[in-house]
């Protein structure tokens, strides 16, 4: 008896739309979907999926595009570099040149905004027989995406321990300054007396000896 012939799988495109996520976010709901559909919209480029495949550069990768898409929806929100940098635990140079598109993952965020702004910015999955072929790849990028955010978690409140820990010696340095000072004053007052003590005893001396001289006249 012949096996039964398998329907040949036909693959089927599903289209998700992201042309309603707010492009000028009010509030940090709204960061977040601008942030969250920045990051998608640009590892799905072919360019970045093909990056993404190199274990070292994914690493790096995703740390920057999620550092720069971040950036980019809270610059959109109105929040200034200095508060976007402590926010992401960044420098504001780092912070800038994300901003100014000076790095990669800057400019192909900013690509994708624009796309997004337009309203152009559409991601296609494949799917066979009602399986998604991408989505083990996706499962992995938001792994990596969750353990980026973890890292800057971690990275904030190291900067925020260093932060404390240079007003600290800030504070000590400054105690040691004014120590030194009040030391440097005292020295001063010493040495004022030490020099009236010598002209007392230079005196003394010089009177000594002329006592000394009028008891050898007298004949003592």
């Amino acid at each position: 008896m012949s096996e039964p012939i398998q329907e040949a799988r036909r693959p089927v495109e599903v289209i998700v739309d992201l042309s309603n996520i707010p492009v000028k976010p009010v509030g940090k709901k709204e960061i977040q979907q601008l942030e969250t559909a920045l990051i998608i919209g640009t590892l799905f480029r072919p360019e970045i999926v093909e990056l993404l495949k190199d274990p070292v550069e994914r690493a790096t990768w995703v740390d920057s595009l999620a550092i720069a898409a971040s950036a980019l929806a809270r610059s959109k929100a109105g929040m200034m570099v200095p508060q976007i940098a402590e926010e992401l635990g960044r420098s504001e140079t780092t912070i800038r040149s994300h901003l100014s598109g000076k790095t990669k993952a800057g400019k192909l965020v900013a690509e994708t905004y624009e796309k997004l702004k337009a309203g152009e910015l559409k991601l296609s999955f494949p799917f066979v027989s009602g399986f998604k072929i991408e989505e083990e790849r996706v499962k992995k990028l938001e792994a990596e995406l969750e353990e980026a955010r973890r890292e800057n978690t971690m990275l904030k409140s190291q900067l925020e321990e260093a932060r404390k820990r240079i007003v600290e010696l800030e504070s000590l340095i400054s105690e040691k300054e004014k120590l030194i000072i009040d030391l440097s004053e005292q020295n001063k007052a010493l040495s004022s007396k030490n020099q009236d003590l010598m002209n007392k005893l230079e005196s003394l001396t010089r009177l000594i000896g002329e006592l000394k001289k009028l008891l050898e006249s007298a004949g003592f």
